[in-house]
């Protein structure tokens, strides 16, 4: 009975996770009565903006995002050119000096993306604040549609879209990360319709400059944390998908596990962070978008997943069914399917073989056990504010 009920648990938190929450979104935004001038911009709207980048050693990537940067459909007088190279060795900064519209400022010491961050929002002059990395490209109209969305006063932040360049030859990481974005990108956009988007993306996102405050130099989820903290004050995460950046999939997955590990290692340190964001007594809906988004997903829906399969198994073969035509065994019998469908993926990705339709499974399960261990090495201490960087599957 205990396992049953366990099984349950494990099935009912993993479902919703993945699919109950986003159907109920789903639901509620589909048959939501919207204003009618809900989404009407002032086309005269040109605030001044800040392009906030910040580098470390990118000189690979320098010369194409500048020139993305100058190629973006905004007047130019009305843009700040703001990089702050903190670390950078590899001659970084001397190539962003030849281009006289930056303001460029670094310094030697390497001492993480926050602490850089904190260190350039002092430069900026403009009223509203656009991050980007360094390697992706923005879509030429990005700057205007995120501009747009804050002529609404009551939208502090706003999210863009991340979106993966996948090719055909493109390795388990790319079916796997161009899917798990797009399915991101849906529920994002939910969320957004609703109340609020749920954090934001480091690829690109925006802020008014007046809502920003001194982040912890070292918060690992830099983004997460500055648009939750602004929502937090009562402000709306907006959320446009036609504000885009491009960027290639990691090399393989195990590229892709760096940066999910410490994702997930920056989820626990945002649950102690933000703790607050978990009382729906106080924060209401944007509570309950957090929690069913973000915190399941980080903690409880990756141990309920491999749990499951334990707990399947320990009811089939404790009851002698597992040769029956029961649920329990029937569910089993699928699960080692998929199980043996992602050692499929990964045994065609160590040998350079293409099947994306493969790739999915493999990739579900490895950010899943990224989770775990994220878990562990936050816990352990072991994760630093400055990262190795993923190898990336090409230039964009």
């Amino acid at each position: 009975m205990i396992l049953k009920w366990l099984f349950w648990i494990f099935f009912s938190l993993l479902v919703y996770a993945y699919l109950g929450y986003p159907l109920i979104l789903f639901i509620i935004t589909r048959f939501q009565k919207k204003k009618k001038n809900r989404g009407k911009k002032p086309a005269n709207y040109e605030p001044d903006v800040c392009l906030f980048v910040t580098a470390y050693n990118e000189k690979d990537f320098i010369r194409q995002k500048v020139e993305n940067s100058f190629q973006l459909d905004y007047p130019r007088e009305k843009v700040q050119y703001v990089w702050v190279t903190d670390g950078s060795d590899d001659g970084t900064s001397d190539l962003l000096q030849e281009y006289e519209r930056l303001e460029v400022y670094h310094e030697p010491a390497r001492c993480g993306k926050m602490h850089a961050m904190n260190r350039g929002m002092q430069f900026v002059k403009a009223p509203i604040v656009i991050f980007s990395d360094t390697n992706t490209r923005l879509n030429k109209q990005a700057i205007r549609e995120i501009v747009a969305c804050f002529s609404n006063p009551k939208t502090g932040c706003v999210a863009g879209e991340k979106r993966i360049m996948e090719k055909r030859a493109d390795a388990a990481a790319a079916a796997g990360e161009g899917l798990y974005w797009r399915f991101e990108s849906w529920v994002k956009k939910m969320d957004a319709e609703l109340n609020s988007a749920v954090g934001a993306v480091g690829e690109l996102f925006a802020i008014r400059r007046d809502l920003f405050e001194e982040v912890e130099i070292d918060t690992i989820l830099d983004d997460f944390i500055i648009s939750l903290r602004i929502a937090q004050k009562g402000y709306k995460i907006d959320y446009t998908p036609n504000a885009y950046a491009e960027e290639t999939a990691s090399l393989n997955v195990k590229e892709e596990l760096k940066r999910k590990i410490r994702i997930a290692a920056g989820g626990i340190q945002t649950l102690f962070r933000l703790k607050d964001l978990l009382n729906p007594f106080k924060y209401s809906v944007l509570s309950w978008q957090y929690f069913s988004h973000k915190v399941l997903r980080w903690t409880l829906a990756p141990i309920s997943l491999f749990l499951l399969l334990f707990t399947n198994a320990a009811i089939v073969f404790t009851n002698g069914t597992a040769i029956s035509l029961n649920f329990y065994a029937l569910f089993f019998y699928v699960q080692v399917v998929c199980y043996l469908l992602a050692l499929v993926g990964w045994y065609l990705e160590n040998h350079e073989l293409r099947l994306k339709l493969l790739f999915v499974p493999y990739y579900f399960l490895a950010i899943n056990y990224a989770a775990i261990r994220g878990i562990f090495r936050y816990f352990r201490g072991k994760q630093p504010a400055s990262w190795e960087k993923s190898k990336r599957a090409g230039s964009v």
